[in-house]
């Protein structure tokens, strides 16, 4: 059974392994035409013919003779390649109850995956990473940097670096082991007091409240002279994530909003639980991108945006203009996964055409090509008074982007997504509608030139 895991297909074993017993043939061949040849040449005697004669099976029919010696030589070829593979692999072997074959399959599958981009922050996209990592290892995320509360806040006011929780759980929701992960990284050092939605309060310099996590991307930052870019590269490296978690920008972002009765208000956590949001925008608002960001846009095969907060996650990382730029110049399919459920405060009663009117407002009409929206609605177990997403349609937009929807929403909590749900919704809809988006992007691109 074990043997037969390493002949399975797609771990590229197989190939090899004829290589080597069809070099084997070739020499058995060889050494059987020399022996042939110098028994034929060589007077021997009559005991020495006898030996020979032994030794070569000439007592036995021709067939026969063949059958027993290739039988042989392929047992030797089975039993030497899986000892020699025990040999190599045996420092590689770890407690993992996952056979090494299995592993090794896995990853080789994973790296033929279409290169996906996503981009938002905040529990959504790591929702949406956790269910995306299981079919490609050409993984980004792009990760907003304008939260400015709990830990994340205290740290960007203590050490001036960009919000990092977000990046965090990314990061953790990316690593193989991601429920051990997400539990080391998350962990917060007892003493300060913490608020769902404020700051965390505690002593200047101090641990308290701060999760393992946010300390680790600070310190990696600290260790790269400042450069918080080059610090999360360097966490993605040393956790030995699938695909990469990326900083929108280098630069913290403060984001601030303007209601329907005029009142503008700052900072990402005062935005979130304020009703009637009108606008949203980002100071300071020629913000420099990540240049990492960048190219793994112009790369992708894929661009998903969301699903997240709408005004909080997601568009701080569309309104930095270069990002913008780049989603709209991308010649991978551009996908909205709308949330499956209105939030308290910053989209309390909007459907899905609200969702994505607001969305294409704050960036270009032509941004999105697919949207990804909930067909099931169940109320049970709801952790929070917050409504399923109706899905009228269409927006204000002409035209409209393709609607695919899937039952997506989790079956224990239908407020929010299921990783493995929402990551087959995608792909299977980019399977089915990407050749007529890609024509759609064609013919619009032609009459524009």
């Amino acid at each position: 059974m074990r043997f037969r895991r390493w002949l399975q297909p797609g771990i590229g074993v197989k190939r090899w392994l004829l290589v080597v017993f069809a070099g084997l043939v070739l020499l058995a061949l060889g050494t059987a035409h020399v022996i042939r040849q110098v028994t034929q040449d060589l007077a021997l005697g009559s005991l020495a013919q006898a030996l020979v004669d032994l030794g070569t099976l000439q007592f036995l029919p021709f067939p026969l003779r063949g059958l027993i010696v290739g039988g042989i030589g392929v047992g030797l070829v089975a039993v030497g390649a899986w000892r020699l593979v025990l040999a190599l692999t045996q420092p590689l072997r770890s407690d993992d109850p996952a056979p090494l074959a299995d592993v090794i399959y896995q990853k080789r599958f994973l790296a033929r995956g279409p290169r996906i981009v996503a981009i938002g922050g905040g529990t959504g996209l790591s929702t949406l990473l956790r269910g995306l990592k299981e079919h490609t290892s050409n993984l980004t995320a792009i990760v907003t940097v304008a939260d400015d509360g709990g830990s994340s806040g205290a740290l960007r006011e203590e050490l001036g670096i960009p919000p990092v929780g977000d990046i965090r759980n990314c990061i953790a929701a990316l690593a193989d082991a991601e429920p051990l992960m997400s539990e080391m990284l998350g962990y917060r050092f007892p003493g300060g007091t913490r608020t769902v939605e404020g700051p965390v309060e505690t002593e200047p310099g101090g641990l308290g409240g701060h999760p393992i996590g946010n300390l680790l991307l600070a310190a990696m930052t600290a260790l790269e002279g400042g450069d918080f870019e080059e610090g999360v590269r360097r966490m993605n490296r040393v956790l030995a994530v699938r695909g990469k978690v990326v900083p929108a920008s280098a630069t913290p972002i403060n984001l601030k909003a303007r209601t329907r009765h005029g009142v503008e208000i700052s900072g990402q956590s005062v935005v979130m639980r304020t009703p009637g949001i009108e606008r949203v925008w980002i100071e300071p608002g020629e913000v420099r991108a990540s240049s990492d960001a960048l190219e793994a846009i112009a790369d992708a095969d894929i661009v998903v945006l969301g699903p997240g907060s709408l005004f909080t996650s997601v568009l701080p990382v569309l309104l930095i203009p270069a990002i913008r730029d780049a989603v709209a110049r991308a010649p991978g399919i551009r996908v909205y996964a709308c949330n499956v459920a209105t939030q308290v405060g910053e989209t309390e009663s909007f459907d899905l055409a609200d969702h994505v009117d607001a969305l294409l407002a704050h960036t270009q009409p032509d941004l999105v090509d697919l949207v990804i929206a909930n067909d099931r609605f169940d109320d049970a177990g709801a952790p929070w008074p917050i409504d399923g997403v109706e899905p009228r349609w269409p927006p204000n937009v002409d035209p409209p982007p393709h609607l695919v929807t899937d039952g997506v929403a989790s079956a224990d909590d239908p407020h929010h997504h299921d990783p493995g749900r929402l990551a087959v919704a995608i792909l299977r809809a980019i399977e089915r509608e990407g050749p007529a988006v890609r024509r759609e992007r064609t013919a619009r691109l032609a009459r524009i030139a």
